[in-house]
Order: structure tokens, then C-alpha cells, then sequence
């Protein structure tokens, strides 16, 4: 794969979920390589509370996919804070269209995809204030992303998930993690890509979203 530049790794880190190449290992040098490049994020008063679980037993997979798709359905059902309405343009309705049908692949194959990535916090959180919450995410949030921006460089597609943690202390008992103690905040899978031809997502102008001085 040729060499990326950091914008073009920043403007092309898709969330790979259809062009994942489900018959071709994950080299767990290379994750190692990614992780320590994560580890270089910023964390929250430099606490380095943070832990990844790399999973590439299949059988391990196969048993966190189905509670993954627990998870999804759980969601699914689950009411939603609601949010100022918003009038979609057809472009926008489009793309929405295409990622609710590469999630429904993922939901359909993740058991295929070769590794998966559950980066976990710390401390548990449940019912905390919002400050509370947003420090410990915060911690171990730019860390995740270092490793995906760094699996991306790479050659290797991913994406963030989350409907797992409606299943969290299920794929917690699977791993041996201590629920009590430790926080999942995400699920990753990786596998290198079909292809590298990724290109910019479609965004709103920056002016429609950016506010100085004031809302």
C-alpha cells in the first residue's frame, strides 16, 4: 500500500463495514504496531487508564457476534432522546440509506471478521454526572481513534460500534473482564480492506456548523 499522508489518512479513515476482507488474517505485529501508536493519544490527567482487548480466537468472535447481535436488536427497540428536527436533503437520505445497508453486512458477517478491538476505561460509570462521564470517555476516546486513523495507514478498515454494550456484562463474562471494575466503550473490528480506493465523505459546509464567539 502506498504511503498516506496525514490529511489524506484524516480524510479517508472510513467506518469500513462491507469492504472488510473477511478471508485474509490481521498480522498481530501490525495491531501491536497500531495500539502503541494509540497509547501516544492524550489521556485525562495523563491517567493512562486505559486497556484493549484484542480478540482473534474464532470461536471467542463467534461468541461476542452473537451477543453483538443481541445488542443491535436491543438497540433497536430502545427509545431515542429526541433531537431538533432536521430536514434531510435526498443526497443525505442516500447516504444514510447505503450505511444502515453496510451495517445490516456487518450485523449479518461480524463473526467472520478476523479481529476485533474492545478498548475499555477504568472505573465504571453507570449513572454518573455528565462531567463525569465525558472526562473518563474523553480519556480513552482519542486513543481509539489514533488506532483506527493508524490501522487505516496500514491497509486495514474499521469501524466504531457500540450496540454491543447493551450486552456489555455478557461479552464481559466471555473475556474475563472484571465488569465491577472496567468499562468496555466500544467494539472495533479489523481486517484489511477490499480495495484502498477510499475517497472524502460527503459533509455539511463548515460555515453550517461552526459557531464563533457564540451559538
Amino acid at each position: 500500500m502506498r504511503e498516506l499522508g496525514v490529511d489524506e489518512v484524516l480524510t479517508t479513515t472510513r467506518a469500513v463495514r462491507r469492504r472488510l476482507d473477511l478471508s485474509r488474517t490481521v498480522e498481530p505485529a501490525l495491531l501491536r504496531e497500531c495500539l502503541e501508536l494509540a497509547l501516544q493519544a492524550p489521556t485525562g490527567g495523563n491517567n493512562q487508564d486505559w486497556h484493549f482487548v484484542v480478540v482473534t480466537d474464532a470461536e471467542t468472535r463467534a461468541a461476542i457476534a452473537k451477543e453483538w447481535v443481541a445488542g443491535a436488536t436491543a438497540y433497536a427497540q430502545m427509545p431515542k432522546p429526541p433531537k431538533p428536527a432536521h430536514t434531510y436533503t435526498d443526497d443525505e437520505k442516500a447516504a444514510h440509506k447505503k450505511v444502515m445497508s453496510s451495517a445490516g453486512y456487518l450485523f449479518e458477517h461480524l463473526a467472520d471478521v478476523p479481529a476485533f478491538v474492545i478498548p475499555c476505561i477504568e472505573g465504571r460509570y453507570d449513572g454518573e454526572p455528565l462531567v463525569i462521564q465525558a472526562t473518563a470517555f474523553g480519556s480513552i476516546l482519542p486513543a481509539v481513534w489514533s488506532f483506527m486513523l493508524a490501522a487505516r495507514s496500514r491497509g486495514f478498515g474499521t469501524s466504531w460500534t457500540t450496540v454491543h454494550l447493551a450486552r456489555e456484562r455478557e461479552v464481559a463474562e466471555i473475556l474475563g473482564i472484571p465488569y465491577d471494575e472496567i468499562t468496555q466503550v466500544a467494539l472495533v473490528p479489523v481486517a484489511h480492506t477490499v480495495g484502498a480506493d477510499f475517497k472524502p465523505a460527503t459533509r455539511r459546509p463548515v460555515d453550517a456548523v461552526t459557531h464563533w464567539d457564540r451559538w
